[in-house]
């Protein structure tokens, strides 16, 4: 089964691009699924499985790091969207 998950990460530190910055570069690191950056969000599409494992242990990641952090995400199953597109 195939997932976007789009996040928006909100650091609540005063310096907050640097741990924004450093996520999105993590997630870059792993292979098997596309990121794409905009100005306000980024989308992780993969394998479900994998990318909820990965955005787990990258949010955890920056939560120890940052201390408080809001993610916001909106998770689409790409396979259902699919699916009706045939029908």
């Amino acid at each position: 089964m195939q997932v976007m998950v789009e996040l928006s990460l909100y650091p609540l530190v005063e310096h907050f691009i640097d741990p924004i910055k450093a996520f999105i570069d993590r997630l870059h690191s792993y292979e098997n699924i596309d990121v794409t950056t905009s100005r306000t969000s980024t989308q992780v599409t993969g394998e479900y499985d994998h990318v909820m494992a990965l955005l787990a242990k990258e949010m955890k990641a920056t939560h120890q790091e940052v201390g408080q952090a809001v993610f916001v995400a909106k998770v689409l199953n790409f396979d259902a969207m699919q699916a009706r597109t045939k029908e």
